[in-house]
């Protein structure tokens, strides 16, 4: 039987909530003590999260040992993605009479379901019986000595 919850997926998890602390620390510096417009703060808080994480999930969760272009692009599309996700779901749920903060916590789930899917099975899915980094690689194959 196949585990459901594995040490790549703690892994996963503990980099998420990592950066979400991260996020909100960089946002207090930007917003709160240079005084920075929030909707700045906000979005470079989390681009600047969204380029860590990728690189820190690139490695330690899922081991590679090289970067591609075609990875960080399905990275951003699969959190913009899950952005539109809690978004629309967080309001739907509103809109249904839910409570909005028990709206945006059960939207907070639906995202991250989405977001975790979509991380192990297509932005991290290592192709099988390929040696050389797939095209767009930003970096060159990795050769083996024996």
């Amino acid at each position: 039987m196949k585990e459901i919850i594995t040490p790549q997926m703690i892994r996963w998890i503990v980099i998420g909530v990592v950066f979400a602390a991260v996020g909100i620390g960089l946002i207090k510096v930007m917003a709160g003590m240079l005084a920075w417009p929030f909707a700045l703060a906000t979005l470079l808080s989390g681009e600047l999260c969204t380029l860590l994480r990728f690189f820190a999930v690139n490695r330690w969760v899922f081991r590679h040992h090289h970067l591609t272009w075609r990875r960080l692009w399905r990275y951003h599309m699969v959190n913009a993605l899950g952005f539109a996700i809690w978004w629309g779901a967080a309001n739907i749920l509103k809109s249904i009479g839910v409570q909005y903060l028990l709206a945006s916590a059960l939207a907070t789930f639906v995202s991250v379901g989405f977001s975790m899917f979509s991380n192990f099975y297509w932005v991290w899915r290592k192709p099988s019986g390929k040696t050389r980094p797939p095209h767009g690689s930003m970096e060159s194959p990795v050769t083996t000595r024996r």
